[in-house]
């Protein structure tokens, strides 16, 4: 698995996509609370990027990091 905290395009896609479905669809990946993260952290996360993308913010929301995305946020 590549390490997909390495790469600042990451970083900017999870202030730039939105969750595609469930209770939180239309949500800013970034914004997503950290209970939902938890929920597929144990549960499984989706296959491909948005999976890997909802591991990523899992991993920032856990280690108390989700600050350092403030700055690529839009105005």
């Amino acid at each position: 698995m590549d390490p997909v905290w390495m790469d600042a395009g990451k970083l900017q896609l999870l202030v730039q996509r939105t969750m595609p479905f469930g209770k939180y669809k239309g949500r800013l990946l970034a914004d997503l609370p950290g209970h939902y993260l938890n929920w597929f952290a144990r549960t499984g996360f989706p296959s491909g990027e948005l999976g890997a993308l909802l591991a990523l913010i899992h991993e920032l929301d856990h280690n108390g990091l989700k600050s350092l995305l403030d700055p690529l946020r839009l105005p």
